[in-house]
């Protein structure tokens, strides 16, 4: 499957590619976790040129030069900044000392935004995300001032990152309630060693048409390949800064080592091509330091799992979900459709049932 066969992302008419380009190790500053501007426009290059059209930033990454990088390829290319679908997300305050430099307010918004285009060069976005929930201001502020900069034409669609399942389905319902823009896809960690999503907010994406875009879909390189039981890990920086696997996770990447190694692929194709054949829409979010990484990433869209090996990944990486998650499964079915089968889900009798036919 290549990059140029596009997918709708939720319900809009925005047509992006199976996989986004993520551009948060685009530059060196701060810390120099990133890329340097020459490696950063290989990457990009590289992504275009295999039909590649869903890049996605934000405001604070890298201090604002990863939206500079962007602002300056493009300016660099005229006529290709149309052709490309260009997200960027508001909420981090990068004005020290600034209440309202940050967040979700009416006025901030839009100055992250004037912000943002000016460095990004452009004078609009095709999707501007929530980065996170700002549970100081009331999320009717924050829809009516998206939908004020929709209808002025500074950005095409909405989306959330980060944000409680309450809140975003508070937000969709008022959205479409008052005639505001809707949202058309949530930014969620979601990966083979991160499924807690499954429990509200990719059953909420299924139910109303929103597409969901993971952001470490590889879980911090952990299903990258290099991590092994019986091998040490020479990525020291990033080692440093979250850690290793835990023997739980482990058990997850040796089962997709192997499905790996019978397909004759890598481990992050294997763990992207999974992401990519969950229900509904799901667009992950690839990023890269290094060219290879890359190039690595993109072999998910070649790998097709089957059945069986989908089950041992599910088997294998299921989530241990909060109430009322566990409420859901064969105990609901059990108690409500006492020993039938309905829409092809079986259920036994619920044992008191089997004591008595009384009914009082």
């Amino acid at each position: 499957m290549p990059l140029d066969h596009y997918v709708t992302l939720g319900r809009s008419g925005l047509r992006v590619s199976p996989f986004a380009l993520g551009a948060m190790t685009f530059g060196e500053d701060p810390g120099g976790a990133g890329c340097s501007v020459e490696e950063s426009e290989k990457i990009l290059q590289t992504y275009l040129d295999a039909g590649g059209n869903f890049v996605d930033t934000a405001n604070f990454y890298t201090n604002g030069h990863s939206e500079k990088i962007l602002g300056d390829f493009f300016a660099a290319r005229p006529g290709l900044r149309s052709h490309v679908v260009l997200a960027s997300k508001f909420f981090g305050n990068m004005h020290p000392g600034d209440p309202n430099g940050g967040g979700a307010g009416r006025g901030s918004i839009i100055a992250q935004l004037e912000e943002s285009l000016r460095r990004l060069r452009t004078d609009h976005l095709d999707l501007y995300w929530l980065h996170n929930w700002d549970r100081h201001t009331p999320i009717e502020e924050t829809l009516r001032t998206l939908d004020d900069l929709v209808r002025a034409g500074k950005i095409r669609y909405v989306g959330f990152s980060n944000t409680p399942a309450w809140v975003t389905a508070q937000a969709q319902t008022t959205a479409l309630l008052r005639g505001w823009t809707p949202l058309v896809a949530l930014q969620v960690e979601y990966s083979l060693l991160a499924r807690t999503v499954e429990g509200e907010l990719a059953p909420f994406a299924l139910d109303q048409g929103i597409a969901l875009t993971p952001w470490s879909p590889l879980k911090n390189g952990f299903l990258s390949g290099k991590y092994r039981r019986d091998t040490s890990v020479t990525d020291s920086a990033r080692t440093a800064f979250v850690g290793g696997p835990s023997d739980e996770e482990y058990a997850v990447i040796d089962v997709v080592a192997s499905i790996a190694s019978a397909l004759e692929t890598t481990s992050a194709a294997v763990s992207l091509a999974w992401l990519r054949a969950r229900p509904g829409t799901v667009v992950p979010i690839v990023g890269a330091r290094r060219l290879e990484h890359l190039t690595g990433n993109l072999a998910g869209l070649d790998v097709t799992l089957s059945a069986a090996d989908l089950a041992r990944l599910d088997e294998v990486s299921a989530p241990a979900l909060d109430y009322p998650a566990p409420m859901h499964g064969a105990q609901r079915a059990m108690l409500q459709f006492a020993g039938t089968t309905v829409d092809g889900e079986p259920s036994t009798v619920y044992p008191p049932l089997l004591q008595s036919d009384v009914r009082y």
